[in-house]
């Protein structure tokens, strides 16, 4: 049996699909180590490649509370890459949950939300590697 890479994952512990996302790993007997953005903050040195893996628009949630919160003038400033990574340091809130590197780094797989068919995929390809 192979050493399975390092999962990190990346959210705040009191949102349902970071629960449901945790839940999964446990259940499938996934080691991983847990990232929270609330009292960790986002780590600066990992953004710019995740919005790279998955783009800016699909990172930051605009169908969440916390969008919806923001003052219109702060949503309308939100106008490419740098303004968007800008408000998600400020407020992490705002990025879609969880953020999942599959490797434990930034330049492997990185995935956004949780969806257990993809989430099979991948685990069944990093057990083979």
């Amino acid at each position: 049996m192979s050493t399975p890479s390092t999962i990190i994952l990346y959210g705040i512990p009191n949102c349902d699909t970071v629960k449901k996302a945790r839940a999964w790993l446990t259940e499938q007997g996934l080691a991983y180590q847990f990232h929270d953005f609330k009292k960790q903050g986002v780590p600066a040195d990992r953004l710019p490649a995740w919005m790279a893996a998955v783009g800016w628009e699909k990172l930051l949630n605009r169908q969440g509370t916390s969008w919806r919160r923001l003052d219109a003038a702060v949503q309308a400033g939100v106008q490419d890459a740098a303004s968007a990574a800008a408000l998600m340091c400020e407020q992490p809130s705002v990025i879609k949950r969880p953020v999942v590197e599959w490797n434990g780094q930034p330049t492997g797989r990185v995935t956004v939300g949780f969806k257990a068919d993809v989430w099979n995929e991948l685990a069944a390809a990093d057990s083979k590697t």
